[in-house]
């Protein structure tokens, strides 16, 4: 069974959290305070949740086997690039719910979300986070 950390990419502040809320009787009771607490994190403890995430495109030896599954192996230089860009933008990791879509089609989402601001991509990546936690989870 999939544990909140594993779903959220450890022990992040999020989890934390989240799991402090507990026993949860559902998994749709588990995501739905996922949600809720997302309001309650501090800017730094939101970084911290995002950047615990492993980079879109990072080195397949890097990532865990869930991320590696999720992903895939293959790396692209400009998903690299475009990642590096982000991070020095905004200050955080990219996170976006991959659901097996070609690392080609992530580039594209990458390059819209670095136009806009940093506020939205932050609701943005902790809304994914959630959605990847979702997937994760067994209903």
């Amino acid at each position: 069974m999939t544990t909140i950390e594993e779903a959220l990419e450890g022990s992040t502040p999020l989890a934390e959290k989240v799991r402090a809320g507990g026993p949860y009787d559902s998994t749709d009771d588990v995501i739905a305070r996922m949600r809720a607490m997302l309001a309650t994190l501090t800017e730094s403890e939101k970084v911290a949740t995002l950047n615990a995430h492993p980079r879109i495109g990072e080195d397949p030896g890097r990532l865990s086997a869930r991320s590696l599954q999720e992903q895939g192996g293959d790396v692209l230089e400009e998903l690299d690039r475009l990642n590096d860009e982000y991070e020095r933008r905004f200050g955080f990791r990219f996170v976006v719910f991959v659901n097996r879509r070609p690392k080609a089609e992530i580039v594209e989402v990458l390059r819209r979300r670095l136009r806009r601001s940093r506020k939205q991509e932050m609701d943005e990546g902790l809304r994914a986070i959630v959605d990847i936690a979702e997937d994760r989870l067994p209903s």
